[in-house]
């Protein structure tokens, strides 16, 4: 069982925010893939599905972004999940909006809810899907960015994104971090060759 747990805030007027990116994703692959969130008993939504023989489980924590680590133990204990197993998709200012990076590990890079991840897993060996969401704002004012809702023309780009982030989604299913990061090569090389020629 592959996990992969979206970072996010659960109420409605979250939806649209880019501290949100991580649902988004989520969401998006969810419907490209005819799987539906449903309530745990737990502080989360779950999609249980298979890709490739592999079968997946989606979560969107109910906790908040700061305590996403409490879903995180949770899963990872109940599925007896290994850690290289446990993909966590997160929003990253560090990155310019639409860029998506993958990690196999290492800190939280100033995200609380990566923090509360490691934190409750007592690790930061689990692999990430970071994804830019730019960082337009001045200093101390960083957190009503990132609870702000993405632009009109942000919208807009945020497909192509997701659809990228889906087909590396797939990859990590399929046959884990390493298949995933040989697909983002892949795909990286081809957008290098193509701007090349432009």
């Amino acid at each position: 069982m592959r996990i992969l747990l979206g970072i996010g805030n659960p109420e409605r007027r979250y939806n649209f925010n880019r501290h949100n990116i991580g649902f988004m994703l989520l969401d998006y692959f969810a419907q490209s893939h005819s799987v539906v969130f449903k309530p745990s008993k737990f502080n989360y939504y779950s999609a249980k599905g298979k890709l490739s023989g592999n079968s997946f489980l989606l979560v969107k924590p109910t906790t908040y972004v700061n305590n996403s680590g409490l879903a995180a133990l949770h899963v990872v204990q109940k599925y007896e999940t290994e850690v290289k197993d446990f993909l966590v998709i997160a929003d990253d200012v560090n990155l310019q909006f639409a860029d998506l990076r993958i990690r196999k590990s290492g800190g939280d890079g100033g995200h609380n809810g990566i923090n509360s991840i490691i934190f409750h897993l007592q690790t930061d060996q689990f692999p990430r899907l970071r994804l830019g969401i730019g960082s337009n704002f001045v200093d101390g004012e960083m957190a009503d960015y990132v609870l702000a809702d993405f632009s009109e023309e942000e919208k807009k780009v945020l497909p192509g994104t997701f659809k990228t982030g889906t087909a590396l989604l797939e990859e990590y299913i399929a046959g884990g971090i390493d298949k995933m990061l040989d697909a983002n090569s892949r795909l990286l090389k081809k957008e290098n060759d193509t701007n090349s020629f432009n």
